[in-house]
């Protein structure tokens, strides 16, 4: 390599540097309840429109229950804790897909909120199923969609530095160093993000149940029984999304005093 290439070669990952500080310095924010710092890229309109839109293609696409009961039960809980969350400029909205084999729940930004039927066989009573929505809800009030899709654009930038470092090394190389790459950022990076944030929503869940008047040692019940349907189903934590029902049991016992103070039976 020449002189000259050098020196080119010294400023553009300078200015890669450069744009990449100065894109992490811009994007900070902090959770809610928790105070954790967060990278954020996305703005809360685009967020939100993106929620909206994903809404909209789910509610075409699943069979959404008619069931009076099940959905009285889910809004009455899921505004209860809405209430709680004090964020009037999220358009909530909570809706049961009817599909008693699946136990999930999950929550699009902007607070689109779905339960899926299979949950009601463990989440048996009002504050089981408070802390299902506490935690989804929890998501959106930490705007965690946003932080992933804020990681994947940090990891792309990551990428893109990467290949003007290695411009001048074989094309196999390149594709040898950019699956390595891949998986790396995906174990060191995305997934303990997900983990953290799954722990986090645990944590704000409990106070918004709370708030809302929910005890919230029914989630320790609920995670129970989560953890006996699930018994050795679980992979390896390192390698998973969402944290182990055990891993998961043991922080929320481990936070329930800090929950406890803002709990207000109803009266």
């Amino acid at each position: 390599m020449g002189f000259r290439a050098a020196g080119f070669f010294c400023l553009a990952r300078r200015r890669v540097v450069v744009f990449f500080l100065a894109v992490v310095l811009a994007g900070c924010t902090t959770v809610p309840y928790t105070g954790r710092s967060q990278l954020m890229l996305i703005a809360p309109q685009e967020e939100m429109a993106m929620g909206y839109k994903a809404a909209q293609e789910i509610e075409k696409k699943e069979p959404l229950s008619r069931d009076p009961y099940y959905n009285t039960l889910v809004r009455r809980v899921g505004y209860r804790i809405a209430k709680a969350a004090n964020r009037p400029d999220y358009k909530w909205e909570f809706h049961v897909i009817d599909k008693p084999k699946t136990v999930n729940a999950f929550c699009l930004p902007g607070g689109k909120i779905f339960v899926y039927t299979g949950l009601f066989k463990y989440a048996q009573d009002e504050s089981e199923l408070a802390c299902v929505v506490g935690h989804e809800v929890a998501h959106a009030l930490a705007r965690h969609g946003a932080e992933r899709m804020s990681m994947v654009l940090l990891a792309q930038l990551g990428e893109a530095a990467a290949l003007v470092a290695m411009r001048n090394q074989s094309a196999e190389t390149q594709v040898a160093f950019l699956a390595a790459f891949g998986v790396a950022t995906n174990l060191a990076i995305l997934l303990p993000y997900s983990r953290t944030h799954e722990y986090e929503a645990d944590r704000i869940g409990l106070v918004l149940m709370a708030l809302a008047g929910y005890d919230p040692h029914a989630a320790l019940s609920f995670w129970e029984k989560m953890a006996q349907q699930s018994r050795g189903k679980m992979k390896l934590e390192f390698l998973a999304t969402h944290p182990t029902d055990e891993n998961r049991i043991t922080r929320i016992r481990a936070f329930l005093p800090v929950a406890m103070k803002y709990y207000k039976p109803p009266g």
